[in-house]
């Protein structure tokens, strides 16, 4: 409630309302509220809730396509502001997850962890062979912490879900079952080092850049769910400018290999680091530079690859109708409601980027303004291309601060092309026509068994077939609708026929000096007269449901 409290007298000190109530509240609270605004107070809420709140926090800001740009830049801001755990506790995590004293298991372990997050911390150690190490342990019972918030966001995401139906389309259910994964994924150390080592495999060759590319060694025999073992990278974050000039490294030179190393991962390999800020990458004293933690990583599809190539292309080309079909390519909608609106807000798009002196021609500012166009036409683009753009915004940052005139499209043109003819290529291509032709000359070897098969279904009566009539069913409604008005009139004619008798011959009892039976017959005639009448007046937009299914 204390930030909800801080809006009520935000709001109250703003209209000048409520003059007794606001007087009672302090001077400084007041102060206080009308100081931050609300985006601010969300995120100081968030990092109140904890952990999960601040991941989560951390999730949101990818998802331009729900939130206002002032409250994601609020979230990117999102610290975990946790005490370390005591030495001692974090010793007796490592040992009883890897089963060994750190006697046994380290010639060194610094008891003080050197850094420390909401979900671990890292310690310092030297292995028994001599191999300097840091040692990454998780918090005690913070997953349980989690699982506990994570079922809070299912239930609030839920009421979102029924009660307000603009948030309905952005699927709040589905925003925290995401999170749920990712932030579980990032529990789970061992996949982290998957993830790690797979990053180490990308870059172990001797092209060009992976020379200048250092990836840590992570020691699989020494790593469980709760604590990572990873080689110790001594070096300083690429933010230190003045460190990299002490070690005389050229900015401009690591400003290009940095950014050849993302369109690497993008472009080459689909797998590329989702959370590059600067406090992530470091550079040795070597001049290589070094990406650190692979707990949140991005995977991008070939064909997802290839269509990005085709955009940034045709952007460049002002291609206005090959920047559409690569967008519907990538989108999962099969139809667009206003076609021209779109090609129109594609056109503008692109006349805009032709004008050189208004951009700095950087990708993300061409992801940027489709993300926009995505989001304005309910384009239903895959996850990991918003994870991509704030990516693109965060490694795009640092290379700029590295160095202000290098041009990043420029560079990244040959991964582009390099893309789009990686899908031409004949040996590909031979492989393609040789797997179809494979998987057609087998669907022909089964052809005549599934026959067979389903012949043999057909007979023994396991195959049934269900005839629905389109159109019939209205039409016998009718018919039963008009048999039951034929059947009423003609029980109504009956009916005056009778009374008229029976109030002719004063067939009794009587009622005063009138036929009982009369009155009643005549009564009961107009009761079915009135009905008849009310439903010839309706005709064929009775309450039957079947008019609405056809």
């Amino acid at each position: 409630m204390k930030y909800g409290f801080d809006n009520l007298v935000t709001y109250m000190e703003e209209q000048k309302r409520f003059n007794l109530l606001r007087k009672l509240i302090p001077k400084k609270r007041r102060k206080a509220a009308t100081h931050l605004t609300k985006y601010e107070k969300m995120r100081l809420a968030c990092e109140e809730l904890g952990p999960t709140f601040i991941k989560f926090g951390q999730l949101l800001s990818n998802r331009s396509d729900v939130l206002p740009l002032e409250l994601i830049l609020e979230l990117e801001k999102l610290q975990d502001n946790v005490p370390p755990l005591p030495g001692s506790i974090a010793r007796k995590v490592v040992e009883k997850e890897l089963k060994k004293s750190t006697e046994e298991l380290f010639a060194w372990f610094e008891i003080e962890p050197f850094a420390s997050a909401s979900m671990a911390q890292v310690h310092r150690a030297t292995l028994k062979g001599g191999e300097k190490v840091a040692v990454k342990v998780q918090r005690p019972g913070i997953k349980e912490i989690i699982i506990e918030d994570i079922r809070v966001m299912y239930t609030v995401a839920e009421i979102l879900d029924k009660r307000v139906p603009s948030i309905r389309s952005f699927d709040p259910v589905g925003i925290v079952r995401s999170f749920e994964e990712s932030i579980l994924k990032e529990l789970d150390f061992v996949h982290e080092s998957v993830n790690a080592t797979r990053f180490y495999n990308n870059f172990s060759g001797e092209d060009a850049v992976s020379r200048f590319i250092h990836v840590p060694k992570i020691f699989q025999n020494y790593t469980t769910s709760k604590v990572l073992i990873l080689e110790f990278i001594s070096g300083f974050k690429i933010s230190k400018f003045n460190e990299m000039e002490a070690n005389h490294h050229d900015r401009k030179l690591i400003a290009k290999n940095l950014a050849l190393s993302y369109f690497m991962q993008i472009f080459d390999h689909g797998f590329f680091h989702a959370d590059p800020h600067p406090g992530n990458i470091f550079v040795l004293k070597s001049g290589e530079i070094c990406y650190l933690d692979f707990g949140m990583m991005g995977s991008i599809l070939t064909r997802d690859i290839e269509i990005f190539g085709h955009i940034f292309l045709s952007v460049r080309d002002k291609d206005v109708k090959n920047i559409i079909r690569s967008l519907l390519k990538l989108s999962e909608n099969v139809h667009i409601s206003n076609a021209h609106e779109l090609e129109s807000d594609v056109n503008e798009f692109v006349q805009s980027h032709s004008v050189s002196h208004l951009h700095t021609n950087e990708m993300s500012n061409v992801l940027l303004e489709l993300k926009n166009i995505i989001v304005k036409h309910d384009l239903k683009v895959p996850a990991h291309f918003f994870l991509l753009i704030r990516s693109m915004v965060t490694i795009e940052g640092v290379i700029k601060n590295l160095d202000p005139d290098i041009n990043i499209i420029e560079l990244a043109k040959p991964y582009f092309i390099r893309s789009i003819a990686h899908k031409y290529d004949p040996v590909k291509i031979f492989k393609k026509f040789f797997n179809t032709m494979y998987e057609f000359g087998s669907y022909m070897e089964d052809f005549p068994g599934d026959v067979k098969s389903a012949m043999r279904r057909i007979n023994t009566g396991e195959i049934k077939v269900d005839l629905r009539h389109q159109g019939i069913d209205p039409l016998v409604h009718t018919i039963h609708r008009v048999t039951k008005q034929v059947v009423a009139a003609v029980v109504m004619a009956a009916l005056i026929v009778c009374a008229s008798i029976t109030l002719v011959n004063d067939t009794g009892p009587l009622w005063g000096s009138t036929s009982s039976w009369s009155v009643i017959g005549f009564i009961l005639a107009g009761i079915l007269g009135f009905r008849v009448r009310h439903d010839f007046k309706r005709g064929d937009h009775d309450s039957w449901k079947g008019w609405k299914e056809d």
